[in-house]
């Protein structure tokens, strides 16, 4: 499947150097720009991406009411914030805007395409350095019932550990010496022993048993 993106952001530059990022693989299809929040929003309309980079901070209207309009006139759309803030408060409010994703702009270079995969693959995605931090503000509102982390063999603690310490498919596959596709595919029978539907809700029991380095 080709992913058209949208790229919102007040800086010509940055749009450049995210466009040459993102296209560099022929999944990821850049169908429009936006310089600022009205923009964005119009464009969203005119060419139905699948997701779109937003930047927070943008002339005529802000990036989380922009996401705000936009998911809620169309809720299939995925919105990957893009920020310099590592702010507790500024994340939850653009996840609570609509937002699935929010990356930092000082490691878009390295997480924005995998961000982009996650969210078309239905999940959430925060920058490792903020992945704690935002959670720990949701535990008191997870209602999954999980299993106790006793019924975890070593190998599923190890990448349940892996995974709530914010690093992501890539990374964990080369420190274990797997493949991607495996790592994938132990992270779904995890979810599916802990009755858990998202690496947020595997994270935020990591949390909850203390199996962070956090």
């Amino acid at each position: 499947m080709n992913i058209r993106v949208l790229l919102a952001d007040d800086h010509k530059i940055l749009r450049d150097g995210l466009r040459a990022l993102l296209e560099r693989t022929a999944e990821i299809t850049v169908v429009a720009e936006a310089g600022d929040g009205e923009e964005a929003v119009r464009k969203a309309a005119e060419t139905a991406p699948h997701v779109i980079v937003m930047d927070l901070n943008m002339p005529r209207m802000s990036g989380i009411e922009a996401t705000r309009l936009i998911t809620t006139a169309d809720p299939s759309v995925r919105v990957v914030a893009l920020s310099m803030v590592l702010d507790r408060e500024s994340v939850v409010e653009t996840l609570k805007a609509g937002a699935c994703g929010y990356v930092l702009k000082e490691s878009a270079a390295d997480e924005l395409l995998d961000a982009i995969r996650e969210v078309m693959n239905g999940e959430n995605y925060l920058s490792s350095r903020i992945t704690t931090m935002v959670l720990k503000d949701y535990l008191r509102t997870s209602p999954n019932p999980a299993a106790p982390p006793e019924q975890l063999s070593s190998r599923e603690l190890e990448l349940l550990q892996l995974i709530a310490n914010g690093n992501n498919s890539k990374e964990i596959a080369f420190g274990l010496g797997v493949s991607i596709k495996t790592i994938e595919a132990r992270r779904r029978e995890l979810m599916k022993k802990l009755n858990l539907c998202s690496i947020a809700e595997l994270t935020k029991f990591a949390i909850r048993e203390g199996l962070t380095s956090a």
